[in-house]
């Protein structure tokens, strides 16, 4: 009598714990392809964190070097974004996609 009652104790319990394993797996508000797309969001998230530290750096490197003189503020201006002088012509040759072959 004892014995039959542990194995109907016994199969309750591996029923409810496999209930709440497949509940907790698929049906709650933080199951498992949650956490998945999650997990990848935050990893694509990071390689943004990584782009956008590496930019802020050449920009900050590009502001101090123009921030030195008028000269090199003139400089970059004319190599970067193509500013002229009033009465100047500028010539940009580009390639057969018609992008500038000097970036």
């Amino acid at each position: 009598m004892i014995n039959r009652l542990f194995r109907k104790l016994g199969s309750f319990y591996v029923a409810s714990g496999l209930g709440l394993l497949l509940w907790m797996t698929f049906f709650d508000a933080n199951d498992l392809p949650t956490q998945i797309r999650n997990w990848w969001r935050l990893h694509q998230l990071e390689g943004e964190v990584q782009y956008y530290r590496t930019s802020i750096k050449t920009v900050q490197t590009e502001q101090r070097e123009v921030l030195g003189s008028d000269r090199l503020r003139e400089k970059f201006a004319r190599e970067k974004y193509w500013m002229k002088k009033q009465g100047e012509d500028v010539f940009v040759i580009v390639d057969e996609h018609n992008e500038p072959l000097e970036k």
